[in-house]
């Protein structure tokens, strides 16, 4: 019987260690998440904004909202009721469609941050809380920070298409500043 031989070997360079791949967030049940989240949110913002502008669903229109702007300290009503209407409809439909969702997003938030400042602090829970304007807003910043999803307009526009954390936080910066100018002009 022979022995095995025994050969001398040198050592071999570690290969490289293979890169983990990071986890992916879009998952189609994350993407249909963020969506059931914008059909919920989107409509019902646009649909106040409607009600600001057109007097739609019992709104005011114009002068009615405006005659409230006016009543609450802000400085040219009508002009108020005109720019609020806009950003809650314009930011809504841009929520549904998943359009420029970061600047959609912010858009609401600095809307919902003078919808909470004159409705007032003295309460957490409806009917006279703060609790319905403060869960609009975070869905909207949540939205604005993590993007719209797959389903989406945004997936179509090269800027935007590949949605990143610091596209969302200066969105939602920018609405909480353009929210405080206004605050700031009311009496």
């Amino acid at each position: 019987m022979t022995s095995p031989s025994v050969t001398a070997t040198k050592p071999q360079a570690a290969a490289p260690a293979a890169r983990p791949r990071p986890a992916t967030l879009s998952t189609p049940g994350h993407d249909t998440g963020l969506l059931l989240l914008r059909l919920v949110l989107g409509p019902t913002m646009a649909a106040h904004g409607s009600q600001k502008l057109f007097g739609w669903f019992g709104g005011g229109g114009i002068s009615g909202t405006g005659q409230f702007f006016t009543a609450s300290g802000y400085p040219a009503g009508d002009a108020m009721a005109v720019l609020a209407g806009l950003t809650e409809t314009l930011g809504g439909l841009g929520l549904v469609l998943g359009l420029l969702t970061p600047l959609a997003g912010a858009a609401i938030v600095g809307t919902l941050i003078n919808a909470i400042a004159v409705h007032g602090a003295g309460a957490f829970f409806a009917p006279k809380g703060i609790e319905y304007e403060l869960l609009l807003t975070a869905g909207a910043a949540a939205l604005a920070l993590t993007g719209p999803g797959r389903y989406a307009v945004d997936r179509f526009l090269p800027v935007v298409r590949s949605h990143r954390l610091a596209h969302g936080a200066l969105a939602v910066a920018l609405g909480v500043i353009l929210a405080a100018v206004l605050l700031l002009v009311r009496d």
